[in-house]
């Protein structure tokens, strides 16, 4: 039997269920994982859009931190919306103590378009984030704010995650969903070599939370014990499927379908 697997997820909370913390607790838990949070803010959200945000105070995130990890433990740190420099300074500690493997997914703007991370938080990611990351897992977007590099194709992706891994990051999943073509190729990068992940582009507007939940399954695999590869491929394939079952909620950009294997 694979282990629990325990995931520690620092994110921000999405009202609408379909990102952020309610996405990731969903996804740890279907592929049999425990999880556990920090909650850094709570948003105002749906398929719609993000209409408000209410941070966290930062002792508070500390605070909640530090309770799973003293009592229930953690096997994996996963990391979503954080904000603001101050809290992205307060995860690299945490991260640092824990000497945990951390999956970081660097959210900067929601799928609708909202600013989630402070313009000034971006180079404190860089440079206090991406270097303890056993795995990353930029957009292209965010890869583009990252490296400063302009990522409009798989080489593109191949070039920024090359500099990722330069700036320390252990392996980085370079996902190539808004690299325009028919296909979809996410490339998953280590200083060994590199594995694709790729199939034909689901026409859908309902791809609200994807990247929350493909980094949450990641974390999951690795929390359980599996291999980097076999982690993503998991996760890569839990996510495909959750968007082919997307039950179509929602007048804008619509959550995925966490819970599937159910049925």
């Amino acid at each position: 039997m694979r282990p629990l697997g325990r995931v520690l997820i620092i994110a921000g909370s999405d009202s609408g269920g379909g990102a952020g913390i309610q996405a990731d607790i969903k996804t740890v838990t279907m592929l049999g994982g425990y999880a556990a949070t920090a909650i850094t803010a709570l948003t105002v959200q749906n398929t719609l859009g993000v209409t408000a945000v209410h941070a966290a105070p930062l002792e508070i995130v500390e605070a909640q931190a530090r309770a799973v990890l003293d009592d229930i433990g953690a096997d994996a740190i996963k990391t979503g919306m954080l904000g603001d420099a101050a809290t992205v300074a307060l995860v690299a500690r945490l991260l640092d103590e824990a000497g945990l493997p951390a999956v970081i997914d660097p959210v900067m703007v929601a799928k609708g378009g909202a600013s989630l991370l402070a313009g000034d938080a971006v180079a404190m990611v860089r440079e206090r984030l991406v270097p303890r990351a056993a795995l990353l897992t930029p957009n292209a977007p965010e890869a583009e704010a990252l490296t400063g590099f302009a990522v409009a194709s798989t080489d593109d992706l191949r070039r920024a995650g090359e500099a990722l891994l330069a700036a320390g990051a252990r392996a980085v999943l370079m996902k190539g969903g808004h690299v325009p073509g028919e296909r979809v190729v996410d490339i998953l990068m280590t200083p060994a070599g590199e594995t694709l992940f790729e199939g034909p582009r689901i026409k859908t507007r309902h791809t609200h939370g994807t990247g929350c939940t493909l980094a949450s399954a990641c974390a999951t695999g690795l929390a359980q014990g599996l291999g980097l590869t076999a982690a993503v491929a998991r996760a890569w394939d839990y996510v495909h499927q959750a968007m082919l079952g997307a039950p179509g909620l929602g007048r804008g950009h619509g959550p995925l379908d966490h819970g599937w294997p159910l049925r």
